[in-house]
């Protein structure tokens, strides 16, 4: 008799048909058989009804407009399994990654959320990412897997559910972009645990660089989070920077835009990171 499946994978979409088939290939013929979630972020380019047709057994969600990030959520929301794992259009897990995956989450309650370790298929090198995670400044506990930390890649983590969850998942305010920070914060101010296992692994293969205004995107971001979460003296140094920038920077120019459009939301859903928390996340900030 075969186990019910522990592990559901959730995978976000936006007019990359071709590139997300590939990775529903790929996450089909994982040795684990997990149940696959597509949310399609309102593609044009018959994304969802490739997927019907070629992939049939995935559950396919159309909320009927871009949700950036927050797809992810509502992906969780419809899963049935405790354990989730997060894949891009451009991203896939190596065969066994989600059954570790699932026995480290098995043996360490504390943890909600797992950051990976991700091999960039295109360079055929591993990500810097890996790095940065496994020197975190915030040490590795007795009773973790792996250092803490607070970030990761969205494509390359599996969550608890009932952490996921409880955290909030992905905030809309950020829609995406850099959006993980926020989400460590969240699940590590809620009491879970946020680490990186390297045994776990993820493939990466982006496809056709950095998207236009991808970076404005990440810095506007990066000040959002600091007004959402951080102390005020924080988010005026982040949007200091911008404003100083902004004049001979045109990033720096839509980064700011960006903030100031979307800096009202932030202020209504500011909710102050608890002591302990925040003196993490300046030791991350100092590292």
């Amino acid at each position: 008799m075969t186990a019910a499946p522990r592990t559901t994978v959730v995978v976000i979409t936006r007019d990359r048909r071709d590139q997300l088939l590939h990775t529903l290939d790929r996450l089909s013929r994982l040795p684990e058989r997990p149940p696959l979630i597509v949310v399609d972020n309102a593609s044009t380019d018959g994304t969802a009804e490739a997927v019907a047709r070629h992939h049939p057994d995935a559950r396919l969600l159309k909320p009927g407009r871009n949700l950036g990030a927050v797809g992810r959520t509502l992906g969780v929301r419809e899963a049935r399994t405790p354990y989730v794992a997060f894949s891009d259009d451009d991203s896939w897990w190596e065969p066994g990654a989600l059954a570790t995956a699932e026995r480290v989450l098995d043996a360490h309650p504390r943890v909600g959320l797992l950051a990976a370790t991700i091999h960039v298929a295109n360079q055929n090198a591993p990500d810097p990412l890996n790095a940065e995670l496994a020197a975190s400044p915030l040490g590795h506990a007795a009773d973790l897997p792996g250092p803490q930390v607070l970030g990761f890649l969205a494509c390359a983590a599996v969550a608890r559910r009932e952490a996921f969850l409880a955290a909030g998942g992905y905030h809309p305010v950020v829609f995406f972009g850099g959006e993980e920070q926020l989400l460590a914060y969240d699940l590590t101010a809620c009491g879970w645990a946020v680490c990186h296992c390297p045994e776990v692994r993820a493939v990466h293969r982006p496809v056709g660089g950095v998207r236009d205004g991808r970076r404005a995107v990440m810095r506007r971001n990066a000040a959002l989070t600091a007004w959402l979460r951080r102390p005020v003296r924080v988010a005026l140094r982040q949007t200091g920077a911008l404003v100083v920038a902004a004049p001979r920077d045109a990033e720096a120019r839509e980064a700011l835009r960006g903030l100031v459009a979307r800096l009202p939301a932030a202020l209504r859903a500011r909710a102050p990171l608890p002591p302990d928390v925040e003196a993490a996340a300046r030791r991350v900030d100092l590292s």
